[in-house]
Formats: structure tokens, sequence, C-alpha cells
């Protein structure tokens, strides 16, 4: 759930219920735990709920409690990661770093 919101920041809780096979009453109770723990944070806007991620937050669970949301995000979605990196740097900056991951994953 806390992956659909990452991705579809916009995404409606029936949808978000639909993706993961659970009821929509749940996906309402598990949204509220996650803004009760503080990984999201909701916005009203019109008719339309936008999500933001927390993603300074340390992971609760003992076996990942010295991971942060965003190596969580950064794992599940490590082509967004780049995309990011990418719209930082200037055009024409050189970054080593980003130039030997972009040749390992195939970019050019």
């Amino acid at each position: 759930m806390f992956l659909a919101i990452a991705r579809d920041p916009d995404i409606r809780l029936r949808d978000i219920a639909v993706g993961c096979h659970i009821a929509e009453r749940t996906a309402q109770s598990i949204v509220a735990d996650l803004e009760r723990t503080g990984y999201i944070s909701r916005e009203r806007r019109g008719r339309r709920t936008r999500y933001t991620l927390r993603r300074g937050g340390l992971l609760h669970h003992p076996a990942e409690a010295h991971l942060s949301v965003a190596e969580l995000l950064d794992v599940c979605f490590p082509r967004q990661r780049q995309t990011e990196d990418l719209g930082r740097h200037a055009a024409g900056a050189a970054d080593p770093s980003l130039a030997v991951s972009r040749h390992r994953d195939g970019l050019r």
C-alpha cells in the first residue's frame, strides 16, 4: 500500500484497495495508521486527497529499524531515483558517480 501511494500520490482509496486486493475499509484503516505513525500526510484538494510520503522517517520493524523510508523507496524504485538525480544535475555538470551508475544500467 505504501508503494502504491509512492507511485501515485493522488491515488484514490478505492484504487489502493483494488491494487492490494483488500476491502476499501481496510485500506482506509491502513492509510489512517500510516498517517498516525508519521509515514504519510494527507491534504484535501477539492474532492480528492493528495498523499505526501515522509521520506526521512525510519521504519518501525526491528529488522529494518536502521533503514529510512527514502532507502526503502530507492530499493523499490531505482529508475525513479536515477531520474531524480539526473534532473538535479545541470546539463554539462560532471558527476562521476552518476556517470558510473548510468553506464552500469545502460543509460547514456
